[in-house]
């Protein structure tokens, strides 16, 4: 399977182009997004492609075997991949996520024994913080880390782990300490809680992905179990109790959950194109008309997604919360107005517009969450 990033010389610097996602890896995972919808199953093939591609090493630097790519590069490649399989977008979206934290508060161990490994597609990360009854924000977190002679032992248990039992590393969130123990607030995450990376393999680490979803139904999002798992400090990611303060500058990263809607709006798009021309409809005006106004709609999305990838604004913390914001409800306006369009022929099950817009309603709820997001964007108002 040939490269999928589009690369310029160095001296250009590297960009991904908009048609960077190779036409074979492109069709190998709208196969498998069928599939793995129709059974609820994690998308194993899906993970396979990524794999091999080469797309889980863009946001790894070059030094390490990646590509070095930043944020507005990263987002337009979420975007392409989910407007064929938004499941492996939201695995690949995560992936990035964890290699983008491993270079920014990795060591340089860390970075040389994990970073290859994820660049070359061996080795697949997911992130582990979201847990039952610990609230939107990861304020009450019940996962527990305890020093021991030999490192750390962690306690708990993560619901909606998307790539469950099929990564290979995971960033578990863990309170290691006083909740108290600060009165910085960021609004997500608290004092004292601590970043860990744990391998797939680790005994005490029991992934569970029983749990069956109505939309990104290939995510492999299940559950994960941690029962007496013992890591070492070298298993640390960043400095004990600060794992807020590393939350708060991921949403700074540029990095939005909002190029996974935009994929999504773009396909729906796409299928009411390709419904209109099979039936001879562009000759009628309010048709055509309904369509730029939906394209419309996308191109906007795509653009507070462009900014905040490029980091330009005078806050592109907030400016991210913005991009989700406004590209998964504009999202969900897309898809619903083509559902309209399609009439009779997208009421048939198998139709991909139904599994668009339970994909998209599914990224409203992706952490931080869109009320969250609300709710992080107007405490900013009171700073």
């Amino acid at each position: 399977m040939s490269a999928t990033a589009s690369l310029t010389t160095p001296d250009a610097g590297l960009r991904l182009s908009l048609s960077a996602l190779d036409p074979e890896v492109r069709d190998a995972l709208a196969a498998c997004a069928v599939a793995a919808d129709r059974t609820g199953e994690p998308d194993l093939d899906a993970v396979a492609v990524l794999r091999e591609s080469r797309l889980l090493g863009l946001a790894v630097p070059r030094e390490f075997g990646g590509a070095g790519a930043g944020p507005v590069d990263l987002n337009r490649c979420v975007e392409q991949v989910a407007a064929v399989n938004a499941s492996a977008s939201i695995m690949l979206f995560q992936h990035f996520a964890v290699s983008s934290r491993i270079v920014e508060q990795g060591t340089a161990v860390q970075h040389r024994e994990l970073l290859p490994r994820l660049a070359s597609g061996e080795w697949l990360a997911a992130s582990a913080w979201s847990e039952t009854g610990a609230g939107a924000n990861k304020k009450n977190l019940a996962t527990k880390g305890v020093r021991t002679d030999t490192g750390w032992c962690l306690d708990g248990a993560k619901a909606f782990t998307t790539s469950a039992g099929v990564a290979d590393v995971y960033l578990v969130l863990a309170q290691t300490g006083d909740d108290t123990a600060d009165g910085s607030d960021t609004g997500y995450g608290a004092a004292g809680q601590t970043f860990f990376l744990i391998r797939g393999d680790n005994p005490g680490l029991v992934p569970d992905t029983s749990m069956r979803l109505a939309g990104m139904r290939g995510s492999a999002t299940g559950f994960v179990d941690l029962r007496d798992c013992h890591v070492t400090d070298g298993d640390r990611l960043g400095a004990e109790g600060v794992a807020a303060s590393v939350i708060a500058r991921v949403r700074e990263s540029g990095a939005t959950l909002g190029a996974v809607a935009v994929g999504l709006a773009q396909a729906a798009l796409d299928a009411a194109h390709a419904h209109a021309a099979k039936r001879g409809l562009y000759g009628h005006q309010s048709l055509r008309y309904r369509l730029v106004d939906l394209t419309t709609q996308v191109e906007a999305a795509r653009a507070v997604v462009e900014r905040a990838g490029r980091r330009e604004s005078a806050d592109p913390g907030l400016t991210t919360l913005h991009s989700k914001l406004f590209a998964s409800a504009a999202a969900e306006r897309v898809i619903s107005e083509v559902e309209q369009i399609l009439s009779s022929a997208g009421y048939v099950e198998n139709h991909p517009v139904n599994r668009y817009g339970r994909d998209a309603r599914a990224v409203a709820l992706m952490g931080p969450t869109n009320d969250l997001c609300r709710e992080l964007v107007s405490l900013s108002w009171n700073r």
